[in-house]
């Protein structure tokens, strides 16, 4: 069965995504931005469990395609050019996927 796509005219946001490519001598390390065009961004505040189990709070949830890879520890700019511009870490990644219903990745940003 061919997983459903979630209809582009349900993810309008864009986001801008600078991947967590590891750690370095001066801290943690980013690769290039990526303008990621079909996104969408909820700002509502929730717990959540880290990878490491730590209960973080988390500010914004955002879901996209499922080809989007997105690590955790990446930096996450939502809302650009608007006054609720800001970027945030991905605190936990999810892919869903599931026959039925419509697969897609889900961050949740600190």
């Amino acid at each position: 069965m061919i997983p459903l796509k979630i209809p582009a005219v349900l993810l309008p946001h864009t986001i801008t995504l600078r991947p967590f490519i590891g750690t370095g001598p001066y801290g943690d390390v980013h690769g290039d931005p990526v303008v990621i065009r079909r996104a969408f961004v909820e700002d509502r505040r929730r717990l959540v469990r880290s990878t490491t189990g730590e209960e973080v709070v988390s500010e914004t949830t955002v879901r996209t395609r499922p080809r989007e890879h997105i690590p955790v520890g990446s930096l996450v700019t939502v809302w650009a050019e608007t006054p609720h511009e800001r970027t945030a870490r991905v605190i936990i990644a999810a892919l869903f996927d599931h026959p039925s219903s419509w697969t897609h990745v889900e961050v949740a940003l600190a």
